[in-house]
């Protein structure tokens, strides 16, 4: 059995400072909208939009509200699923129409997870816009999606698998690179 080598991007503290920036830039480009929320993919897009919601309300005041989505739906890989896609629960106790919402997701790959999550939102409404917060951008589109809020930008190769682990979920914070000789047979992370 190959050992995995982990290339380590960013810890907790660094996380933190990134996390701290993108709530300071969506404050600033956002302080003449009245309607502002915020909606995290699921799973760590969630956990991430949380810790934005906290830190736009102790630096500025506002508190945001705070929305959860499942895109499982509207993957557009659904059929070609091999095993049975889990089903969780989208919570989006608010208003969509006419609101700016930053969705927020851990990792920027494809697009198409971005792209699944806007057909998801505008289902529940008609944002004035959509605005992306991502903690990675790993280059390697296959669909014209920029973010609006980058934490950091790793240029990998589409053979290697990012990895975002969040206290909530995994127990710690830590951004790795893993070649993709580390994880022979496993897919990349990231859609």
């Amino acid at each position: 059995m190959s050992q995995i080598v982990e290339n380590k991007i960013c810890d907790s503290q660094e996380m933190g400072l990134i996390l701290a920036r993108i709530a300071e830039e969506i404050v600033a480009r956002n302080q003449g909208h009245q309607k502002l929320a915020l909606v995290g993919i699921l799973t760590r897009g969630v956990c991430l939009a949380r810790r934005l919601q906290r830190i736009i309300k102790d630096r500025s005041g506002r508190e945001l509200p705070l929305g959860i989505l499942d895109i499982t739906l509207y993957r557009d890989d659904l059929s070609h699923a091999t095993h049975h896609p889990v089903l969780r629960k989208t919570e989006i106790p608010f208003s969509l129409d006419d609101a700016t919402v930053i969705l927020v997701d851990d990792v920027l790959y494809t697009g198409r997870t971005v792209r699944s999550a806007m057909d998801g939102l505008i289902d529940f409404g008609r944002p004035q816009s959509i605005q992306l917060a991502v903690l990675v951008d790993r280059g390697c589109r296959e669909l014209p999606i920029a973010a609006d809020y980058v934490g950091i930008e790793v240029p990998a190769s589409p053979q290697d698998r990012v990895m975002v682990r969040v206290e909530e979920s995994d127990g710690f914070d830590l951004v790795t690179v893993n070649p993709r000789s580390s994880f022979e047979g496993e897919s990349a992370n990231g859609i």
